[in-house]
């Protein structure tokens, strides 16, 4: 067993926004089984604001992976920067070469947790993760494997920041948007294009709950911009556009105001989970029982009859998308509906 309390501890994570939300659990975990420990996260520049006002780390550290940081030299110059900081314990959640490197020239006391093939004969104690089971309990699963019995923790989390609520409450002012309405968010977009139900049938969806009565809300980043210009220019109804217009912590103030979220696999969805919206999902060449909503108010929609063209890994590319096009407008409306009627009053 490691001894984690009363320890300087420094973790290291440097994925992407959906990854990183799903350590949140894992950090929750760790103050819980070391309430005197002084904890450091290090997380990329970029989705700084997943951990940034968490209340069970005592600091966060970022790097600008992609950006300034995105060199041997730079990676460097930040274990070296962290060797000064004296850590007791330094925790790798994740065995990409970038945290890898870092971890492995950072003077500590003990090395623990995932790491690259090349960097394992540095780790004092090296624990691979387990990928037969949800990446959730995948990272606490590393705890666990530390001697930690008791995992502890209220699912996903973010916790958005006063100047990031007050962003939220303006932009629903200045949309529009009353304490009367009910809404039901839209992330249409993913990083990953075989993710993508199509934009025409969020539009459908869209104007059917908008003829219920609910006032549909598009989110999701710049990038989504064209996609979502597409659903909107398709629709009958007009709805909240507020596509790029947010932070990440801004997004998750956001996103809490809404009564469902409709979804891909995607990061702003595991964004979502974090504020517990409700969540109604399309999976198509990823699992949801890897990568699913960390949650139990979710529905998850899968083809009907479903498609087995990933069944050896996911395609990043694919001639027919069959595992998304198979998938019905008439399905998520049901889901959509199933999940209001269940949360009625939120």
């Amino acid at each position: 067993m490691v001894e984690l309390n009363g320890k300087k501890i420094l973790v290291t994570f440097l994925m992407h926004l959906g990854d990183l939300t799903l350590t949140t659990p894992f950090i929750h975990a760790l103050r819980k089984a070391a309430p005197d420990a002084h904890i450091t996260f290090l997380a990329d520049e970029k989705l700084k604001d997943v951990v940034l006002h968490n209340p069970y780390l005592d600091e966060v550290i970022t790097i600008d992976k992609k950006g300034r940081d995105n060199s041997l030299l730079a990676l460097m110059a930040c274990s070296r920067r962290l060797s000064k900081m004296d850590f007791d314990i330094v925790i790798n959640l994740h065995p990409n070469e970038r945290c890898s490197f870092i971890c492995a020239f950072i003077k500590t006391g003990l090395r623990v947790g995932a790491t690259h093939t090349m960097f394992r004969p540095l780790w004092d104690i090296h624990i691979p993760l387990d990928r037969t089971i949800h990446a959730a309990d995948m990272y606490l699963d590393v705890l666990h494997e530390m001697g930690v019995k008791e995992l502890e923790h209220n699912g996903l989390e973010i916790f958005p920041s006063a100047e990031h609520v007050a962003q939220a409450e303006n932009f629903w002012r200045d949309n529009g948007v009353f304490a009367t309405d009910k809404l039901v968010g839209f992330n249409i977009g993913s990083a990953v294009v075989t993710k993508r139900w199509a934009p025409d049938r969020f539009a459908k969806v869209a104007d059917t709950l908008a003829e219920k009565g609910y006032k549909p809300v598009f989110f999701g980043g710049t990038m989504d911009e064209e996609m979502v210009q597409e659903a909107v220019a398709l629709m009958k109804t007009t709805p909240v556009v507020a596509t790029g217009a947010f932070t990440i912590g801004a997004l998750a103030a956001a996103m809490r105001r809404c009564s469902l979220i409709i979804t891909n696999d995607s990061g702003p969805m595991h964004v979502a989970i974090s504020q517990k919206v409700p969540i109604v999902a399309m999976y198509g060449p990823s699992s949801p029982k890897l990568y699913g909503p960390y949650t139990k108010d979710a529905i998850v929609i899968t083809a009907m009859p479903p498609c087995m063209g990933c069944a050896t890994g996911m395609k990043h590319k694919c001639n027919d998308m069959q595992c998304m096009t198979r998938l019905t407008v008439e399905q998520v409306l049901e889901a959509a509906e199933k999940m209001l009627a269940l949360h009625e009053g939120r």
